[in-house]
């Protein structure tokens, strides 16, 4: 059966891997390993995300092609993941910036214009002056760029863009059936951000203009005090009053240099100025006083979402209610919560399901029920209709810098676009010396004019490239499936092996990209399907997120960063060893700008690759956040000299014990003995596999150690083979050494794993560990079905010389492990 593991492929960055880096890595390598031992044919391969924005900023700061910085930065890498003996099928090897890929990544894009999901149009989007591109709303922070923090403006430019509003719905079902963080579902669920209730259209008073606002909550209408527009509606001037204009305007123009993002934060302060013109409520006579209703402009509305305008509701949502108070607007309960208690007495809004008060028609309905019956009226008086909207919007896919993949289409001098023939494919990046962006904001390849003006061979009409290029989400959308047949020069995969492979079985990669990546591959992928090019609704069956690695950092009392190699002392304050001032520790991601960060080359060069890999899973569960310490790792190599000097004695020969294969009915009871331990440790070893806690299998393997040192001939072959075969995944070099020692040609990495006989894990007796003030202190054997009375006696016998002369103060038993004496 097949298996196929895959890592997100990395960014081949110019500063190559830190420690950091190969966590997931080598925790996606350990399962690789031991499924291709159970028998399965495994898929594990590796390649590099290789264009973008970073790749381009690094070759202009170097002054080199961004060609040549990905060559280098590729080689280093891969050079260091080999290092590290992870065992990845390099004959699939890809890369997105070489030609032979992103021909087909044109090829796709094709495919979805013609299946109508990509268009073209013009529309506000972040440019950033100093890079000279558009950035992406994540990409923008406080109206400043994400890299390099530049300023940014809103700006409106013709963008390429994805409907992938049109997959909102099965994005947002299908994410039940996927065996995924719900941490990740959730996060997901709430960008896609789907909403059900009605849209209802409020005239503006002494006007013809109107305001159109969705809502959740149609019941809560007669309870809208106020209305606010997004600072971008196109009819705010027109609402805007004469004696506002100013206030208004500034508020505008204030509002254009912050990002969605920062507009959005559930704990900004609200803040928002009045345009002076008044909104109708449409189910109220004009003489109600409740119908008029004063129009405010706030940024924490979005034109980009919904309708850009929204009825609120203070006395029943947190944001309306928050803006009102600041205000001074009117707060009104319209909704009574089942206790009956009206919570606005206390100064707090109800925003749950009740029963509908002061609300004219629906009075005394429950939520539900009042909901139904308010649209009703709203579509039988023609002011409103029943809808669905989404927070996702259409994803805009243009980029105006030059590493990237060309977007292959023809722009026609009657300003119609058609796409490039699939026999013409690929539309080759130009190569060119000067890749810098323009200073007036043009795509570097404009600059490219023999590339750029071309001829129609079937029409001979003049045509232009398209000087955009897509953006480094591109490759990341579908590499997966390239993978399973890297080298067709006919088709992106042959359909046969998307079949056999598909979906990823496991997909090992940061948090970090919980929505962006993961969202735009299984949009790729469904519309793919929806092609009939694959075969699976979802790319991912099991996702699998892996924990940070944190570091110590160290600031000296100006606020500088001090290079982790010049502290010399670690313990309590930590002093700089060039002048001795001192300097503070804190724990972070490991950065170059933090200049805490480690090499795996220097690691592996003092310490070896399988203690690295050992450290690297024995500091915590895979999921979970660790910190690196480079003294930890001197346990792990010490773990493997013991082990080694069990297998290979003094002269580098064999140990006496194993060079004859043994009989068990002729083991001695030291063996039985430890059969119990070995067992032991591959049982916790195969369990690691259920939730990629491998630190548990490691610590049981240290333990075996500990066990087979104090009867080192008690160790027969056949136990050493199996100890070598559990732990091959997580140590595979010097078990393949110690493998081939004991005579096998085969390579370990193909036998099967052992089996656990839990006919010697159900021992009468266990080993009762007795610590005195949390210290070890002995050992000895004892009843497993002893009560707590019988194994403190047991114990106390066992450590009287240590509690000889010293108060008791307090005893721990854990029944089956151990007894702790608190002394005094």
């Amino acid at each position: 059966p097949k298996y196929y593991v895959l890592d997100m492929f990395p960014y081949p960055s110019g500063s190559g891997l830190h420690v950091g880096h190969p966590v997931g890595y080598i925790g996606s390598d350990i399962v690789a390993r031991r499924k291709r031992m159970e028998g399965f044919n495994v898929l594990h391969p590796m390649g590099w995300d290789a264009f973008g924005l970073p790749a381009e900023q690094y070759a202009i700061q170097t002054g080199k092609h961004p060609a040549e910085t990905t060559l280098e930065n590729v080689t280093n890498f891969k050079r260091q993941l080999s290092l590290i003996g992870l065992a990845y099928d390099w004959d699939r090897e890809i890369n997105t910036s070489h030609v032979e890929f992103y021909r087909w990544t044109q090829w796709i894009f094709a495919k979805l214009y013609d299946k109508g999901l990509v268009y073209q149009a013009e529309v506000p989007v972040w440019w950033c002056e100093e890079l000279k591109t558009v950035l992406a709303n994540e990409e923008v922070i406080n109206g400043r760029s994400e890299r390099g923090d530049h300023p940014c403006v809103r700006r409106p430019l013709k963008q390429w863009m994805f409907r992938i509003t049109e997959y909102a719905d099965r994005l947002l079902e299908d994410l039940d059936d996927l065996d995924w963080p719900e941490s990740i579902k959730a996060m997901q669920r709430a960008w896609i951000g789907r909403s059900d209730g009605a849209e209802i259209r409020f005239a503006v008073e002494n006007g013809d203009d109107t305001l159109t606002a969705f809502t959740t909550r149609p019941d809560t209408l007669f309870g809208a005090t106020f209305m606010v527009v997004a600072p971008e509606h196109p009819i705010v001037e027109q609402l805007t009053t004469a004696e506002h204009r100013d206030l208004v305007t500034g508020y505008v123009r204030a509002a254009a240099a912050k990002s969605e993002m920062e507009r959005t934060e559930l704990d900004k302060e609200k803040t928002g100025v009045p345009t002076g013109a008044y909104a109708l409520n449409p189910l109220l006579p004009a003489d109600d006083p409740r119908a008029r209703i004063p129009i405010w402009v706030a940024d924490y509305v979005l034109f980009s979402y919904g309708t850009g305008a929204i009825m609120a509701v203070p006395g029943h949502d947190e944001r309306d209610h928050e803006f009102a108070r600041r205000h001074d607007l009117a707060i009104r309960e319209v909704v009574r919560p089942p206790d009956g208690e009206d919570g606005l007495q206390q100064g707090v809004c109800f925003t749950g399901d009740g029963t509908s008060v002061d609300s004219g028609p629906i009075d005394g309905l429950p939520s539900k029920a009042a909901q139904e019956t308010i649209v009703s009226l709203l579509e039988e008086r023609g002011v409103g209709k029943r809808r669905v909207t989404y927070k996702i919007r259409d994803w805009l896919f243009s980029r105006q810098r030059y590493w990237g993949e060309p977007f292959p289409f023809l722009h026609l001098e009657d300003g119609t676009t058609v796409r490039v023939p699939e026999e013409d494919l690929p539309v080759e990046l130009p190569e060119m010396k000067d890749f810098r962006p323009a200073s007036d904001g043009s795509a570097p390849l404009a600059r490219a004019t023999d590339w750029v003006h071309q001829i129609d061979p079937s029409t001979g009409q003049a045509v232009r490239r398209d000087t955009d290029t897509m953006p480094g989400w591109a490759g990341s959308c579908w590499y997966w499936l390239r993978f399973m047949d890297p080298r067709n020069d006919r088709a992106p995969f042959d359909p046969e092996a998307e079949k056999y492979w598909g979906p990823v079985d496991l997909y090992i990669g940061g948090a970090s990209h919980a929505v962006m990546h993961l969202l735009y591959a299984r949009f790729w992928h469904k519309a793919l399907a929806d092609l009939g090019i694959v075969s699976t609704a979802e790319p991912f069956g099991r996702l699998f997120n892996q924990g940070m690695l944190v570091a110590d950092a160290f600031k000296d009392d100006t606020g500088r960063n001090v290079p982790s190699d010049e502290v010399e002392q670690r313990d309590g304050t930590s002093v700089r060893g060039s002048d001795g001032a001192a300097v503070h520790r804190y724990t972070t991601a490991m950065s170059k700008s933090k200049r805490n960060v480690i090499n795996p080359d220097d690691v592996i060069a003092d310490f070896g690759a399988d203690a690295f890999r050992l450290y690297e899973m024995f500091m915590a569960p895979l999921a979970d956040q660790r910190t690196w310490d480079t003294n930890g790792i001197t346990g792990c190599r010490r773990f493997l000299d013991r082990m080694w000097k069990l297998f290979v004695d003094a002269e580098g020969e064999l140990a006496e014990s194993l060079r004859v294969t043994d009989d068990p009915a002729t083991w001695s009871a030291e063996t039985r003995a430890l059969e119990f331990h070995l067992n032991q440790a591959l049982k916790r070893i195969a369990d690691s596999f259920e939730a990629f806690n491998f630190n548990t299998g490691i610590a049981a393997l240290m333990s075996l150690v500990n066990e087979v040192v104090r009867t080192p001939q008690a160790l027969v072959r056949s136990q050493a083979e199996r100890w070598l075969r559990g732990m091959a995944p997580l140590a595979p070099h010097i078990c393949e050494e110690l493998w081939s020692r004991l005579g096998h040609e085969d390579s370990i990495c193909i036998v099967e794993p052992p089996t656990v006989d839990e006919a010697f894990l159900q021992q009468d007796n266990f080993e009762l560990v007795v610590q005195v003030l949390g210290k070890l202190r002995g050992r000895v054997q004892a009843p497993r079905d002893a009560d707590r009375d019988t194994l403190e006696a047991l114990a106390r016998d066992t450590v009287a010389q240590q509690l000889e002369g010293k108060q008791i103060v307090k005893t721990i038993v854990v029944p089956g492990r151990l007894v702790n004496f608190v002394v005094r």
